[in-house]
């Protein structure tokens, strides 16, 4: 049974990864050597042979940053946020007890493109209020066993308040693991230092994640590299301050891999060496209970423990034994970790894959069946939602949200579609609702959730829709916003065609235990459809003799004319005191490759300078011949990879604006470049 467990594990690093997670954004010919992926490392020695196409084979110990030719697309650029605690949702969510990590695998080992890619079809994860922590999982024998995050996912995680940390995998022999690579990780210094644990950490700081998931499992071992390997962990902690460190329960302190399922005298010298521990998905309630005394015998919180629970393969049907973690009636005995989350998105079927039916399914998997967390279901399925407190990270203003997930079927600028090639980037996502869906009404309740057809700006908006018998409130953010005389709040909304015309409230909650929101008038959109509105209210003012106070909740309040139904977007929302001011222009862009590619497009790598001010993302788009643009791309860093740049009625020269873009989304004066098509090489 251990092996049969153990075996879904180990093919996650090893294979079965590549037939169960699509390979995205992978080039071909010339164009491949353009394209940056995220980075891969074997320890120091590499394998024998020649490795399949498009995979490159890198040393750890070779890494230099000065080197990296991809480090400027890998590099993440948003700091990791604060975050707080309100008032759980429910009654058996705890604030404080059990917590979540997730060890998620976006693609292949060597296939995680840098920048995103041009599809729509991504593993794009949002429900980060629940998430403590993210593993950006991989590694495999046969491309790389050290896996550091790409910038996309970093920075997404990072606006969030989570921690993202990097993979080192030691495969078994079974899947190609070989001990010396063990042996070359641990390996001394002549100062008696960890060589290759001082490169995992500047891999770390260059890059911008947070620390590295170690899972040794490369069996053969004996005392000394046991006792190595604990020295190796607990060097990479102290050394790399700030850094996580997360053990996962295989190696025994024998040297030799053992899984445990619990806490206990075998694996306890690399729980002390670390930061936490992932324990192997055979645990026992009476295995958790030692766990967390042992935990606390040795001045340790049981929480941090993670009670794995493998759902690749089952997702929301997995059994799980619930009241050994999370019990209802007494104190959680540990955090859990979900391996392979993106089951919700793997197993979409072939003819559905579409962003809302991901999403849809992804909110079920975090929320449970209600799609309530006021109302968790008590079915076999505990969703996280109904045993842990969210968290958000909604402290400061400006604040902005244009409900943009990071994935998209085109995209869009003010409610005009600029672009119709679908496309992922998760460094473009929003701060999204963390509570899916809370909803107030004494009447039928109405769908709620992310929709692709239409969009403010980005690519995505959300929709409420279906039968109402009164007003519904739908509560979307927790916070803690300073309210002033000057703050205002800006709505960008619309009907669809079929919708009963529907008043619109601002719903603004001052107090939290519970929520008491005050209504604030919006406007009344008409009946069977309409183009994108926006309502400006100035709340400071409305909510008089209230400055001063906190906001601790924003929603929106509906009520359709007549119970029609209702069939409503909201593109963006935007709470401010100061007035938008764009911010500064980019530095000097530069083409720094190009490379032709097919059906006469061209591969670019640009780069430029930080714009002054605070910048959200840069945004690139096509200046078109008689005036247009198209939109090609966005970051949060300062370089980006065009994949296919498309000349436009045979122009001579193609020019490229970026822009910068803040908080609210305004955006600034464009840095351009040119590309002359009849030219061997870019000019600026």
């Amino acid at each position: 049974m251990r092996m049969t467990r153990r075996t879904l594990l180990l093919a996650g690093g090893a294979g079965v990864v590549a037939a169960g997670v699509p390979a995205v954004g992978r080039a071909a010919g010339v164009v491949a050597d353009l394209q940056p992926y995220a980075s891969y490392w074997y320890p120091d020695s590499l394998p024998s042979g020649v490795p399949a196409p498009g995979v490159r084979w890198r040393s750890l110990r070779a890494w230099r940053a000065e080197d990296d030719s991809d480090l400027a697309f890998n590099r993440a650029s948003v700091p990791l946020a604060p975050r707080f605690t309100p008032p759980p949702a429910n009654g058996s969510a705890r604030a404080g007890q059990a917590r979540v990590c997730a060890l998620a695998a976006f693609a292949t080992t060597s296939a995680n493109p840098s920048q995103g890619s041009a599809t729509a079809d991504y593993y794009a994860l949002t429900h980060w209020a629940y998430l403590d922590e993210l593993v950006f999982w991989g590694g495999s024998s046969d491309e790389g066993l050290v896996l550091a995050p790409n910038a996309p996912v970093v920075d997404a995680a990072h606006r969030n308040g989570v921690p993202v940390l990097g993979t080192v995998f030691l495969p078994p022999a079974a899947y190609g693991g070989q001990l010396r690579w063990t042996r070359e990780l641990v390996s001394r210094g002549a100062g008696g230092g960890f060589p290759l644990a001082d490169q995992l950490i500047r891999v770390a700081r260059a890059y911008g994640f947070d620390g590295w998931f170690l899972n040794a499992e490369t069996g053969g071992g004996d005392a000394r590299l046991g006792a190595d390997m604990r020295d190796f962990v607990a060097y990479l902690r102290a050394h790399g301050e700030g850094l996580r460190v997360h053990w996962y329960d295989a190696m025994a302190i024998s040297g030799d891999v053992s899984w445990q399922n619990e806490l206990n005298e075998r694996n306890a010298p690399f729980f002390r060496s670390a930061d936490s521990m992932f324990l192997n998905f055979n645990w026992s309630r009476s295995g958790l209970v030692s766990s967390g005394e042992l935990a606390k015998g040795l001045g340790r919180s049981p929480y941090e423990l993670w009670a794995g629970i493998d759902v690749e393969a089952n997702g929301w049907d997995t059994r799980v034994d619930w009241d050994a973690v999370v019990p209802a009636d007494r104190p959680h005995l540990a955090s859990f970790g979900f391996y392979r989350p993106e089951w919700t998105w793997k197993s979409l079927p072939a003819g559905g894959r579409t962003p809302a039916a991901f999403h849809a399914r992804d909110d079920r998997f975090w929320s449970g069946p209600s799609l309530d967390p006021a109302r968790p279901d008590a079915g076999a399925w505990r969703a996280p939602a109904a045993s842990v407190a969210d968290r958000s990270t909604l402290t400061s203003l400006p604040f902005a949200t244009t409900f943009n997930t990071g994935h998209g079927l085109g995209w869009y600028e003010r409610g005009r579609r600029t672009a119709d090639t679908a496309w992922n980037h998760l460094g473009l996502q929003d701060r999204l609702p963390g509570r899916r869906w809370v909803i107030h009404t004494a009447g039928a309740r109405p769908a709620v959730g992310f929709d692709f057809a239409d969009a403010w700006h980005g690519g995505g908006s959300l929709l409420v829709e279906g039968g109402t018998d009164g007003p519904t409130t739908v509560e979307l953010y927790a916070a803690r916003l300073p309210l002033s005389k000057a703050t205002v709040v800006e709505l960008a909304h619309r009907c669809d065609p079929g919708s009963a015309g529907v008043r619109v409230e601002l719903a603004v909650a001052l107090e939290e235990r519970p929520y008491r929101f005050s209504y604030l008038q919006a406007g009344t959109l008409r009946a069977g459809g309409c183009g994108w509105t926006t309502a400006t209210l100035r709340v400071g003012a409305l909510l008089r003799g209230r400055a001063g106070r906190t906001v601790r909740a924003l929603g929106i309040r509906l009520t359709a004319q007549d119970g029609g139904p209702v069939r409503w977007r909201l593109g963006r929302l935007a709470i401010r005191d100061a007035a938008p001011k764009a911010p500064g222009r980019p530095g000097a862009v530069s083409v720094t490759a190009a490379a032709p590619g097919p059906g006469g497009t061209v591969a670019l790598r640009l780069a430029w300078g930080a714009a002054a001010g605070p910048v959200r993302h840069y945004e690139l788009r096509q200046a078109l011949p008689g005036g247009g643009f198209r939109f090609l791309g966005g970051t949060c860093g300062h370089a980006y990879y065009v994949p296919a740049l498309r000349r436009t009625a045979e122009e001579a020269v193609t020019r490229i604006d970026v822009r910068a873009v803040d908080e609210l989304y305004a955006a600034s004066v464009p840095a351009s470049v040119t590309y002359r098509w009849s030219a061997a090489r870019p000019s600026a």
